[in-house]
């Protein structure tokens, strides 16, 4: 049993440390690691340089869109109001999420204390 416990705690404090070290970098919790990117060097946003239009008339287009879509979210009251308040749900949830998270882990971790002082 104290080794099962033992295997828990570690693995969520691991998830713990994923999961800060992801918010601490901007970026999202989802995914568990950086993925080859990473190993071939390039860090998290390596991989979007193929995604991007390598000509200069593609790049306008593509920033001439995401400007008159930012620029039309902007505009409508109603649709900026539900993006900010998903956006609060979001955030609520993942903050939500770690405390239950360091929750579990204190009550993992009382268990186990309060069986290796029943075992001494």
């Amino acid at each position: 049993m104290a080794k099962k416990i033992k295997k828990a705690l570690k693995k969520l404090k691991k998830q713990q440390r994923q999961y800060e070290a992801a918010m601490a970098a901007g970026g999202a919790p989802i995914g568990g690691g950086m993925g080859a990117n990473a190993a071939r060097g390039q860090g998290l946003l390596g991989g979007l340089s193929g995604l991007l239009p390598s000509r200069r008339s593609e790049q306008f287009l593509v920033g001439l869109l995401v400007g008159a879509a930012a620029a039309y979210v902007l505009s409508d009251e109603e649709l900026r109001g539900k993006i900010v308040k998903s956006g609060l749900k979001l955030y609520g949830n993942l903050a939500g999420g770690l405390a239950e998270m360091k929750e579990q882990m204190a009550d993992l971790q009382a268990e186990l204390e309060a069986e290796q002082a029943g075992a001494l």
